[in-house]
C-alpha cells in the first residue's frame, strides 16, 4: 500500500529510507517544541497551551504535505514569524495574542485563495535558475549559521557582532563543554557520512544526546538555565495534561474587535503574508533543488498542493492558537538523509503528533545535539553553488549577493529580495532583458520588493 500510494520505487527510495530521514526530519525541527512557547508565552499565552498547539500544527500541516502533495517537506510554526507575532504585534504595538492569531487566520485564507490559482506557482517558475541555485546555497549558510550559535560555538560579541566560542570563565561546564560535545558531534556524523552510514545524521544526533546525559551525569556538563544550557536528562516520558491547550483553540474567534484599527490590521496582516510567502517559495527552491526535484526548466512539479498544504496549515495553526505554520528549511536534513516522498513527512508528521504525550522526552534533546545535524546539512546544500555561472556577472553577482544576505541578514525572504531586485536591476541596466527574457512578473516582484523596504 505504501508503495502505490507514495511511488517510492518511482523516486528510487525504500520504506526504510523514508522512515529514517522522517526521524532525521523530526530530530532537527523538534527544537521548535521548546523554542515557539518560549517565545509566544512572552505575550501571555500559556505555554503548555502553545505546545500543544504547536505539535498539532506541525502534525497536520505535515501530513497534508505527505498527503496532497507527496513531498519530503515538513511544516512547523516558523522561526522569525513567531518572533514578529510576538515582539512585534503583541509587545510593540499593543495588541492582544487574538488579535494577532486573527491576521494569521486572515493571511492563511488569502494564502489558500492564491494556491488555488496559479499565482504563486508563478512566481515560483518565474525566478530564474541561477537565482533558485543561489537560494539554496543561501538557505545551506543559514542553516549552518543556525548550527553554530546553537551550539554556542559562535556568539554575540559587542566590538565584532560575533566571535568564537572561548572556552574560559565561569560557563566552561554548560555552555563550553555543550560546545565541545557540538564539535564532536560534527565529527562523528562526518565520520558516519564518510562511510556511507544510512542515517547517519540521525545517529550523529543520538550519538551527540547520550554523550551529553552521560558528561552531566559525572558532572563534566552543569546545565545553566541562565546560560541557555539545559539539563539533558528527560523529566519523565510522558504528559496526558491537555487541559491547557482550551486557552488558545479557537481564541481566535474570540476577539475583541473594538481595539482593532483596520490600517494597522492591514499591516500586520501583509506583513505575516510577505514574509511567509517567500519563507516558503525559498525553502522549497531550496530542497527541491537540493534533492533534485526540479525539472529541466526549474519549475516544482505539484507544487499546487506543496503551496496549499503550506496555506491550510497556516489557517488551522492559527485556530490551535499558534503563529504562522510554515515549510520548513530544516526539511533539507530528511532528504539529504535520503527521503524523496510523502512518507518521509508523514513519519515527521507522526512523530509531532507523538511529541503531544511524550514532549518531557523530546524537550530534553539539548541544543548542542542537533546542531552537528544543521551543520552538516548546510555543508550539503552547498554544492548547489556549481549550478552558478561565475563566469557570467550579470548572473553570479546577484546571485552571490542573494547568497550572503541570508545568514548576514537573518532572513531567507530578504536574501530571495535582495537577490530578484539585483538580477532584474542589473540584467535591465546592461541590455540582457530579452537575453534573460525577464518576465512581467520578475518586474512586478522586483517593485513589490522595493516598495516593501521604502513602506515596511
Amino acid at each position: 500500500m505504501l508503495e502505490k500510494f507514495f511511488k517510492l520505487q518511482d523516486n528510487n527510495t525504500t520504506v526504510k529510507t523514508e522512515v529514517i530521514a522522517g526521524f532525521t526530519t523530526f530530530m532537527t525541527m523538534a527544537y521548535i517544541l521548546a523554542v515557539n512557547p518560549n517565545i509566544l508565552s512572552v505575550t501571555g499565552m500559556n505555554p503548555k497551551a502553545i505546545l500543544i498547539a504547536t505539535a498539532l500544527a506541525s502534525f497536520v500541516g505535515t501530513l497534508l504535505m505527505a498527503m496532497l502533495a507527496n513531498y519530503p517537506f515538513a511544516l512547523a510554526p516558523g522561526m522569525g514569524l513567531n518572533a514578529y507575532f510576538a515582539y512585534t504585534v503583541v509587545i510593540g504595538m499593543g495588541y492582544s495574542w487574538q488579535i494577532a492569531l486573527l491576521a494569521v487566520l486572515v493571511e492563511g485564507i488569502i494564502f489558500i485563495l492564491l494556491s488555488l490559482t496559479n499565482v504563486r506557482e508563478a512566481i515560483f517558475n518565474a525566478i530564474p535558475l541561477t537565482l533558485k541555485a543561489a537560494v539554496s546555497v543561501g538557505i545551506g549558510l543559514f542553516i549552518a549559521f543556525i548550527g553554530l550559535q546553537d551550539a554556542k560555538l559562535i556568539v554575540h560579541s559587542d566590538s565584532t557582532l560575533v566571535t568564537y566560542q572561548t572556552f574560559k570563565g565561569d560557563t566552561f561546564h554548560s555552555v563550553g563543554v555543550g560546545a565541545i560535545l557540538a564539535l564532536i558531534g560534527v565529527l562523528i556524523t562526518a565520520v558516519l557520512l564518510v562511510k556511507q552510514v544510512k542515517g547517519g545524521i540521525l545517529v550523529g544526533i543520538l550519538v551527540t544526546w547520550i554523550l551529553g546525559i552521560l558528561c552531566e551525569l559525572v558532572g563534566i556538563y552543569v546545565p545553566s538555565a541562565e546560560a541557555g544550557m539545559y539539563s539533558t536528562i528527560p523529566s519523565g516520558l510522558i504528559s496526558l495534561d491537555f487541559s491547557p491547550f482550551k486557552e488558545t483553540f479557537g481564541a481566535v474567534f474570540r476577539v475583541d474587535f473594538s481595539t482593532l484599527k483596520t490600517g494597522d490590521f492591514f499591516i500586520i496582516m501583509f506583513s505575516f503574508l510577505f514574509v511567509d510567502l517567500f519563507d516558503t517559495l525559498g525553502t522549497l527552491i531550496g530542497v527541491s533543488s537540493k534533492a533534485d526535484m526540479l525539472d529541466k526548466d526549474g519549475k516544482l512539479p505539484k507544487i499546487k498542493p506543496a503551496l496549499l498544504s503550506d496555506a491550510i496549515a497556516t489557517c488551522i495553526g492559527a485556530i490551535f492558537g499558534t503563529s504562522t505554520t510554515t515549510t520548513y528549511v530544516e526539511s533539507a536534513s530528511g532528504v539529504t538523509a535520503g527521503g524523496r516522498t510523502g512518507l518521509t513527512s508523514l513519519t515527521t508528521a507522526l512523530l509531532f503528533l507523538l511529541s503531544v504525550i511524550f514532549s518531557p522526552l523530546f524537550l530534553s534533546i539539548p541544543s548542542f545535539a542537533i546542531a552537528p545535524a544543521l551543520i552538516i546539512v548546510g555543508f550539503y546544500m552547498m554544492g548547489s553553488v556549481i549550478k552558478i555561472d561565475f563566469d557570467d556577472m550579470a548572473d553570479a553577482i546577484p546571485a552571490f549577493l542573494c547568497i550572503i544576505a541570508m545568514p548576514l541578514a537573518y532572513s531567507i525572504s530578504e536574501g530571495i529580495a535582495i537577490g530578484v531586485i539585483s538580477w532584474t536591476i542589473v540584467n535591465l541596466i546592461t541590455g540582457n532583458a530579452q537575453k534573460k527574457k525577464i518576465s512581467i512578473l520578475m518586474y512586478v516582484l522586483t517593485l513589490l520588493f522595493i516598495l516593501k523596504y521604502i513602506f515596511l
